[in-house]
């Protein structure tokens, strides 16, 4: 039996912890927490969430899952740093995180970290649980894409 790399979770310097959705969770032995430029020397095992590639499936289970904790407008800076990790995208899953600025418009299917990282652990057939207990609009998140959650 093949161990399960841990979920890498980069954080952008400047994310404000009072908004970061993924907080409540650093010390769950799961994760992982590396802040922005910082990364593993060897990525050569995971998978990238992000907006273009193929869907996430069971068939990327042996892959580690890496995720980008940021906001939108910083997103592109933090890609070119882990460029090389295959990217997978997300079934069409919405939001339910109040977003709020006047300045950047977020991707449509843009999700919250932890909704990302719930949906991606299930996908991939982990263990998702205690991931959004602190999550304060978890049960709309469960609700609106019961559908699309296996």
């Amino acid at each position: 039996m093949m161990t399960e790399l841990p979920t890498v979770i980069i954080v952008h310097p400047r994310e404000r912890r009072a908004k970061c959705t993924i907080a409540a969770l650093r010390g769950d032995q799961r994760l992982r927490f590396l802040k922005h430029p910082r990364r593993p020397e060897d990525l050569s095992g995971y998978v990238r969430l992000g907006m273009t590639g193929p869907l996430l499936s069971r068939d990327d289970a042996q892959f580690g899952l890496l995720l980008l904790d940021g906001t939108w407008r910083w997103a592109e800076s933090m890609e070119a740093n882990v460029a090389e990790v295959p990217t997978r995208t997300l079934p069409p899953l919405t939001t339910a995180y109040p977003r709020t600025s006047k300045v950047f418009e977020d991707p449509p299917q843009g999700l919250a970290t932890v909704e990302a990282l719930y949906a991606a652990l299930r996908i991939l057939g982990r263990d998702a649980s205690g991931m959004l207990d602190h999550y304060a609009f978890a049960e709309q998140f469960l609700t609106q894409n019961a559908q699309l959650l296996p």
